[in-house]
């Protein structure tokens, strides 16, 4: 954010013009005279860290972002410090034990540090009060660290909620618990705005062995460790903790290549004919104008609201219950579509019985039968292998392909000419899937 220039004597707020637009991470949450100083330029200032996580915006979201590059260079700090081999090996000068990684918290920095140990050979271990990411931390090769209550730290715009304190007690043993066994700790459990949590605590400091490594993620709120010091690399009872809040800038190009997409994809969303357009209504627009006209509009309550607009889960006795409500009227209504349905289906099929000819009616049969077989192998595929499934697909579109085209020299060129088009269209669909699938086995 702007800052006073200690050579000139002069605030870098001061400097915005009424006609112009600041956009910028400016932290409002923390930083209250900072947005009134900049209202009183008369201009504008968008704060890119206040953009909400909604789909929409997720091109956008600059603090995704960094995250995803916080994670990656935590575990790679941690590498540097650790002394010792991530992977485990046997070889003939002895038995080398893998390190054992505990990230907490599996938002996007959380997730990306496991990929990161994940790929260095290391034991993961990942915990998070939101129950629904445990497939997400699986997914990824980490072990999920659960507990044996029944609350969901889910909240709102991808954050954890306050728990319990029965929760927050479990929690903290368990962490006690693996102080104790693993070599690395790395916490991301920071809140926008926020004082950051203290999970690991000084005993749990002392009683990790030597040679261990602590990554703060959310040092600028803190920390999650009791005895890390924001912006500092520090000692403490041999155990090494990284306290460093520019974990982004230390990979600078990679994080200016994302700020920059971020950024653009920004404009082109306020982007209207070549100016710039500040819709307040809109959710994103609304969110993130946090100075406009001389006036401070930035309303954490209204942010709040924004993330939350999430689609309400589906509560399956509630649907059969309102079904069974509905009158009866309407019941037989549906039951007489559903048999004149069948009866024209079935007076389809006598008609082409017995007024088509024996070829027509073969031609048939196999369309059937190949529609039903389709049907059945293609629906019965794991969801997980439809991407395999699509590149395959080319094989068979390609035969089509040379079918339509040989009947192209005949006389009827319409079916076989939309046949080679449909066609054509899957198969270069099927090899972009293919190279994209292709993509994700590259390093």
């Amino acid at each position: 954010p702007p800052e006073e220039n200690l050579e000139t004597e002069e605030h870098e707020a001061d400097l915005l013009r009424k006609d112009a637009c600041l956009i910028c991470l400016l932290n409002p949450g923390r930083n209250p005279d900072l947005l009134k100083r900049l209202a009183k330029t008369g201009g504008t200032a968008i704060a890119v860290d206040a953009i909400p996580r909604i789909s929409r915006a997720q091109s956008m979201d600059v603090l995704s972002s960094m995250a995803n590059i916080s994670g990656y260079r935590a575990v790679t700090e941690a590498a540097h410090n650790f002394g010792r081999l991530f992977t485990g090996q046997i070889t003939a000068a002895g038995k080398i034990p893998p390190a054992k990684v505990l990230v907490i918290g599996a938002g996007v920095a959380g997730l990306s540090a496991i990929g990161a140990a994940r790929s260095l050979g290391a034991i993961v271990r990942a915990f998070d009060t939101r129950t629904s990411v445990r497939e997400e931390i699986q997914s990824m090769g980490a072990e999920y660290l659960g507990m044996n209550l029944e609350e969901d730290g889910a909240g709102s715009g991808g954050y954890a909620k306050t728990m319990s304190k029965e929760f927050i007690e479990s929690e903290m043993n368990l962490f006690s618990e693996q102080a104790k066994e693993v070599n690395i700790i790395i916490t991301t459990a920071a809140i926008p705005g926020k004082k950051s949590p203290v999970l690991i605590t000084r005993e749990m400091v002392e009683s990790m062995i030597p040679g261990s490594v602590i990554v703060d993620l959310a040092a600028e709120g803190g920390g999650n460790c009791e005895m890390t010091k924001p912006g500092e690399f520090r000692v403490y009872k041999k155990v090494t903790i990284i306290g460093f809040t520019d974990l982004p800038s230390r990979l600078p190009t990679q994080a200016s290549q994302l700020f920059s997409n971020n950024t653009a994809k920004l404009i082109q969303h306020l982007n209207v004919d070549g100016e710039l357009n500040l819709d307040l209504e809109d959710e994103i627009t609304g969110a993130i104008t946090v100075v406009h006209d001389g006036k401070v509009l930035w309303d954490p309550e209204a942010q709040n609201k924004v993330q939350k607009k999430t689609v309400a889960p589906v509560n399956l006795e509630t649907v059969s219950e309102k079904i069974s409500e509905l009158p009866e009227v309407e019941k037989k209504k549906w039951s007489l579509l559903k048999m004149i349905g069948w009866l024209s289906a079935f007076v389809l099929v006598a008609l082409i019985g017995f007024g088509g000819s024996s070829e027509f009616i073969s031609h048939v049969t196999v369309f059937v039968l190949a529609c039903f077989v389709g049907y059945m192998v293609i629906w019965n595929v794991s969801p997980s292998l439809h991407t395999p499934l699509m590149s395959v697909t080319n094989a068979i579109s390609g035969i089509i392909v040379i079918g339509g085209m040989i009947h192209l020299s005949g006389e009827q060129i319409i079916l076989p000419a939309i046949a080679v088009l449909i066609a054509a269209i899957n198969i270069v669909g099927g090899f972009l899937v293919t190279h994209r699938m292709l993509e994700m086995f590259r390093k």
